[in-house]
C-alpha cells in the first residue's frame, strides 16, 4: 500500500531547509501592517488561534487561588496568584511561542508533527528519539482536543449557576445544557464551518474588548493591585506556601492553556498577524482582566469563589453570559479543526492508517472532515462530562495534556537549534534549557493532580501512542516480510523478456510502497489472468518532510524499460493525494493516459497474526483491526472505482 510507511519522506525533498514563512515574506499592497490584509488575518487569527487561551480566565483565577494555603482570603495569596499568572503568560507565551519557538516553522508551519518532520530533516535521518517526541505530543495534542471543549464550554454554561435571582433554578440543568451545547457542535462538523468561521473572529475580538472592559471596570476597586506585575510577590508566594506552592502551579499554567494554538496556526494566519494579534490586542486585554479579578477579591474576599463572574454588573450579566458561551463554543471549534489538520498530517507521516478524509468547502482546502475522529472525539468529551460534572473537576484533568506537549515542542526544538541553525552548545542551553526547565516545572506540577483527574489526559495519550506506535511498528514489519517474499522487478523484467505473455491493450497503473520490487497486483494478474498490458506503470506515493510539494516537483518519471516505467508522487503531510489529478501531470513528460483505457490495480492484503514473532499477539490483533477499518485505497487517493482492480493476498506479521 503506497505511502504506508513511517515518514516516508523522499530524499531530495531534504534538501531545501528554508524555515520562512511564506506569509511573513509577503510585503505587498494590503499586506503589510496596517494594509486591510493583514487586518483581515489579524482578526480571523484572533478568532482561532487565541479562542482557547481567551476562555482561561473563566476558571484559572478562581482554580489558583482556591487551592493556595489561605484559599485566596489573603492578600499575598491574591497578588502571588495574579503575579504568576502574568510572568508564566510573558515567558511562557510571549517569549518561548512568539519570539523563540515561532521562528522554528517547517516552511510556513507549525505544530508537534511538522516541528518532528523539521527535526527529522535537521537530523539527516530518522531518529528513533524524534519520533517517540512527536508521537508523544500528537497524541497529547488530542487528549488536549478531548479536554478542552468540556472544560470551556461547561465552564461558561456553569454561569448560569451565578445569575441574578433566578440562577438557583438553573443548576441542576447546568450539566444537560453544556452536553447539548457539545453534541450540537460536533453533529455540524459534517456539513462544515466555513460559514460560521467567518464571525470567529469579529466575536473573539468582543469578547477580548469585554475581558478588558471588565478589567478595567474592577481595576479600581484596590489600585494596589498593579504590585503585582512585579514577580517579588510570585515568588513570596511560592515560598509562603511551601511545597503547596508547587503545586499550585499546575493551576497558575490553565491562565495559559490555548498557548500551543500559536505555534500550530501559524501556517493559516503567518507570524506577524500572530505576533502581533498578541502583542496588542490578546495579552493586555487578558491581564487587563486578571488585574480586575484580583482587584475585586482584594476589596471583596468573598468574590474569591467564582471571581469572573462576580465581576460582572447585574445588568450586562445575560450578554455577558451569552457572549462567554460563543466563545467557548468557538475555542471548542478551533480544537476541532486542529484534531482533524492533525489527522490528516498524522495519516500522511504513516502513524495512522488511511482515514476517510472529507473536505467541506469546495474553494477551502483547508476545510476537512474526519468522521472517525469527530465521533471518537464526542464519546470521549462526554465520558469526560459524566466522570467530572463540574468545570473544577475537569480543571484537575485539564493541563497535563498541554503541559506535557508544550514539553515536547521544548525538546524538539532542541534539535533544531543545534542542527539546523547551527549554535553553539553554550548558546542553544542558555536558550532551551531555562523553558525545558519551565516546561518540567509545569508539567511536574500537573502530575500532582492524577488523582483529580489528571490520569484522563494520560489514559487517552498512552492509548494514542500504543495505537500510532502499533500501526508504525506493523507497517514495517510487513514491509520487511513483503520485501523478503518478493521477486525484484528487475528480474521479473528479464524473465518477461525470455518468455513474453499475452498482451492487453491499454495501461496498468499499479500501487506499491517499494518500487524496487514487484507490485503483488502485478504477480497475481500474470500468475492468475497471463496478461501484461502495452503501458506498465509503477507507481509510489511518497510523503515529503514538508507541508506541502510544488506542482514542478509532484512527479518523477523513470523509464526502466520499454514496457515498464517508475513514477513517483511526493505529497507535503498537509496535502490530500489525488492520483488521476498527478497522472495528468505527466503529460508534460511525454506520458498520456486515458483514464478510459487505464485500470488501476491494487494489492489488498489480508494480515493473520503470528504468535512466535514480529509484535506480541495483542498487539498483532491490534494491528489487524486497524487495517482493517482504514479507509479504501480507492476512495483515499481518489482513484475512479470502475478502474479499479483489487488482487488479494494473505501475510503473517
Amino acid at each position: 500500500m503506497a505511502g504506508d510507511t513511517p515518514l516516508g519522506a523522499d530524499a531530495s525533498a531534504a534538501a531545501d531547509t528554508q524555515t520562512a514563512s511564506p506569509q511573513d515574506a509577503s510585503h505587498g499592497p494590503g499586506h503589510g501592517p496596517g494594509g486591510a490584509g493583514f487586518r483581515t488575518l489579524l482578526i480571523g487569527a484572533i478568532g482561532v488561534v487565541f479562542g482557547d487561551i481567551g476562555t482561561s480566565p473563566l476558571y484559572a483565577m478562581r482554580e489558583a487561588l482556591a487551592h493556595s494555603r489561605s484559599g485566596g482570603a489573603a492578600e499575598l495569596a491574591v497578588l502571588g496568584t495574579v503575579s504568576l499568572i502574568f510572568w508564566a503568560l510573558i515567558l511562557v507565551v510571549t517569549v518561548k511561542y512568539v519570539i523563540f519557538l515561532m521562528r522554528a516553522d517547517n516552511k510556513g508551519e507549525g505544530g508537534t508533527l511538522s516541528l518532528m518532520a523539521l527535526a527529522q530533516r535537521a537530523l539527516g535521518r530518522r531518529s528513533a528519539t524524534v519520533f517517540l517526541l512527536g508521537v508523544c505530543g500528537a497524541a497529547l495534542f488530542y487528549a488536549d482536543g478531548v479536554l478542552t471543549p468540556a472544560v470551556s464550554v461547561l465552564s461558561a454554561v456553569e454561569g448560569l449557576g451565578e445569575a441574578p435571582v433566578v440562577g438557583r433554578h438553573f443548576t441542576p440543568f447546568i450539566l444537560p445544557i453544556a452536553a447539548g451545547i457539545l453534541i450540537s457542535l460536533f453533529m455540524v462538523q459534517s456539513r462544515g464551518t466555513a460559514s460560521m468561521a467567518r464571525a470567529f473572529g469579529p466575536l473573539t475580538t468582543i469578547w477580548f474588548l469585554t475581558l478588558a472592559g471588565l478589567g478595567v471596570l474592577h481595576i479600581f476597586d484596590d489600585v494596589s493591585i498593579l504590585r503585582a506585575l512585579s514577580p517579588h510577590y510570585g515568588v513570596m508566594f511560592l515560598i509562603d506556601n511551601g511545597f503547596l506552592g508547587f503545586v499550585l502551579l499546575g493551576s497558575v499554567f490553565l491562565a495559559v492553556t490555548g498557548a500551543e494554538a500559536l505555534y500550530t496556526d501559524m501556517g493559516h494566519f503567518g507570524k506577524a498577524p500572530i505576533r502581533a494579534g498578541w502583542l496588542w490586542v490578546v495579552l493586555p486585554c487578558l491581564m487587563l482582566n486578571y488585574l480586575g479579578q484580583g482587584a475585586l477579591v482584594l476589596s471583596d474576599p468573598g468574590a474569591r469563589t467564582n471571581p469572573f463572574w462576580e465581576m460582572i454588573p447585574q445588568m450586562a450579566y445575560w450578554p455577558v453570559l451569552i457572549l462567554a458561551t460563543l466563545a467557548t463554543v468557538i475555542a471548542s471549534q478551533a480544537v476541532i479543526t486542529g484534531a482533524f489538520s492533525l489527522t490528516q498530517q498524522a495519516v500522511q507521516l504513516g502513524l495512522l492508517p488511511r482515514l476517510s478524509i472529507r473536505q467541506t468547502s469546495e474553494s477551502q482546502a483547508g476545510q476537512i472532515y474526519v468522521p472517525s475522529v469527530n465521533m471518537l472525539m464526542l464519546v470521549g468529551v462526554l465520558l469526560l462530562l459524566a466522570l467530572f460534572p463540574t468545570s473544577s473537576q475537569l480543571a484537575g484533568a485539564y493541563g497535563v495534556a498541554v503541559t506535557g506537549a508544550m514539553l515536547v515542542d521544548s525538546l524538539l526544538a532542541w534539535f533544531i537549534v543545534r542542527r539546523m541553525w547551527k549554535w553553539s552548545l553554550p548558546l542553544s542551553l542558555a536558550f532551551v534549557a531555562p523553558f525545558l526547565m519551565i516546561d518540567l516545572a509545569f508539567f511536574g506540577s500537573n502530575l500532582l493532580k492524577i488523582p483529580q483527574g489528571a490520569w484522563a489526559p494520560l489514559a487517552m495519550g498512552a492509548g494514542l501512542v500504543t495505537i500510532m506506535w502499533t500501526w508504525v511498528r506493523g507497517t514495517q514489519l510487513l514491509t520487511v516480510k513483503t520485501h523478503k517474499d518478493s521477486l525484484p522487478l528487475t528480474d521479473l523484467i528479464q524473465m518477461l523478456k525470455a518468455r513474453p505473455p499475452h498482451r492487453a491493450p491499454g495501461t496498468a497503473v499499479f500501487l506499491t510502497s517499494d518500487a524496487e520490487i514487484a507490485p503483488v497486483a502485478l504477480m497475481h494478474n500474470l500468475k492468475h489472468n497471463k496478461v501484461l498490458h502495452e503501458k506498465n506503470v509503477i507507481l509510489t506515493v511518497r510523503t515529503a518532510d514538508r507541508p506541502r510539494v510544488p506542482e514542478a516537483q509532484r512527479i518523477v518519471m523513470e523509464p526502466i524499460s520499454d514496457d515498464f516505467k517508475r513514477l513517483t508522487v511526493t505529497y507535503g503531510f498537509m496535502e490530500t493525494p489525488n492520483v488521476p489529478r498527478a497522472l495528468s501531470l505527466c503529460r508534460k513528460q511525454g506520458l498520456k493516459f486515458d483514464i478510459m483505457s487505464t485500470s488501476f490495480f491494487l494489492g489488498r492484503r489480508s494480515v493473520v497474526p503470528a504468535a512466535r514473532r514480529g509484535m506480541p499477539l495483542w498487539q498483532d490483533r491490534l494491528y489487524i483491526f486497524l487495517m482493517r477499518n482504514a479507509a479504501n485505497p480507492t476512495d483515499f487517493y481518489h482513484i475512479p472505482p470502475g478502474r479499479v482492480v483489487e488482487m488479494g493476498t494473505q501475510v503473517s506479521v
